[in-house]
């Protein structure tokens, strides 16, 4: 498993704007009711535990004074959470932004009403997307000195006095 492509969001993100600005414009906002902010907290609330799983893990990693060593599992688990974050914030950003867009051309009141839950989702699904790939790296292994550098039994490089 390689790390999340950025190209793999922006091509999610496109199509889930396309998809919004489709369903929006042809049928839907007629009779919609108005936009909830419970998905926008949500998003805000997953991006900022994300975020401090991120700073957490990295310095558990580190292995920085007064940390616990961290759990393997635990890394694993955090580096599928984050892909499957990352690419879920980048398909709700592109949704708010099609969404959003859409309504900045309306001239309605019920879409001027929605304009700030659209906008605040789509920076809240931004942040997601943003704190997902900020943990997914936090999960990754130090470099270190490769071992076949080393000589046996040596752990500076050198080769053992004979």
């Amino acid at each position: 498993m390689g790390p999340t492509r950025i190209s793999t969001l922006v091509v999610a993100a496109l199509a889930a704007a396309a998809v919004a600005w489709l369903l929006i414009s042809t049928f839907y906002y007629e009779v919609a009711p108005e936009l909830p902010w419970l998905p926008v907290i949500t998003l805000a609330a997953l991006a900022v535990l994300e975020a401090y799983a991120a700073v957490n893990t990295r310095s558990r990693i580190e292995r920085r004074p007064g940390r616990d060593p961290v759990n393997p599992l635990l890394v694993a688990r955090f580096v599928v959470l984050a892909k499957a974050s990352a690419l879920a914030g980048a398909i709700f950003a592109g949704f708010y932004a099609g969404l959003t867009g859409w309504l900045f051309i309306e001239d309605t009141n019920a879409a001027v009403s929605d304009r700030p839950a659209a906008g605040a989702g789509l920076l809240a699904s931004l942040a997601l997307a943003a704190a997902a790939l900020w943990l997914e790296r936090a999960c990754r292994v130090p470099e270190q000195e490769d071992d076949e550098d080393r000589g046996p039994g040596d752990r500076q490089g050198r080769s053992p006095r004979r």
